[in-house]
């Protein structure tokens, strides 16, 4: 009886040496490098440009590499209030691109309209249902024809970085949020 209980204990000993000695289980990486999102992005926006590199270098330095991405495009116009409506699709790696849409109100000194290409750096996501929710920010543009930028916006320990692209005449600054769904619509709330 006593010999059984201690060879019972050496063989859950060994065990547990063993899963010491062996480390973590291996997991498959499902974030992206810089190299591969400047790869996208660069793709998407129809050319690789030093703003563009510069604005990837400085999200992956602020934030590491994102687990996720949205390519699409949006419109927005604002005279104080403002609206923004959006449509891409979301990708993860080992996933299906996932079609995704998105429109919010926004308030602030804000003037003009503008048509963008949006790409956007997802970070922190476990699943896709998690980014189909609202996600507040604040923005700032100067579109004089055409403009550059990035702005983050954050919901718990979600992060978005929407990098953006267009053309239009706008100038201002807004607070406002953007709600990100599984659907159309033009109720921005």
């Amino acid at each position: 009886m006593i010999i059984k209980m201690f060879r019972r204990v050496c063989a859950v000993v060994m065990i547990a040496v063993g899963s010491i000695l062996a480390g973590p289980p291996a997991l498959a990486d499902d974030t992206y490098s810089s190299d591969e999102i400047l790869r996208v992005a660069a793709d998407f926006f129809g050319g690789a440009t030093e703003g563009l590199a510069s604005i990837v270098e400085k999200t992956f330095a602020e934030k590491g590499r994102p687990n996720g991405f949205v390519a699409g495009e949006e419109f927005s116009g604002a005279f104080v209030v403002g609206l923004r409506y959006g449509r891409g699709t979301l990708n993860r790696k080992n996933t299906d691109a996932r079609k995704i849409y998105w429109r919010g109100p926004s308030v602030g000194w804000d003037f003009g309209g503008n048509a963008s290409k949006v790409f956007t750096l997802v970070y922190n996501i476990k699943s896709e249902d998690d980014i189909f929710q609202r996600f507040p920010g604040v923005d700032g543009s100067l579109y004089f024809i055409a403009g550059f930028g990035m702005n983050y916006q954050q919901r718990e320990q979600i992060v978005l970085a929407p990098i953006r692209t267009g053309v239009g005449l706008r100038a201002g600054a807004n607070l406002g949020y953007l709600h990100y769904r599984r659907d159309k619509g033009w109720l921005p709330f």
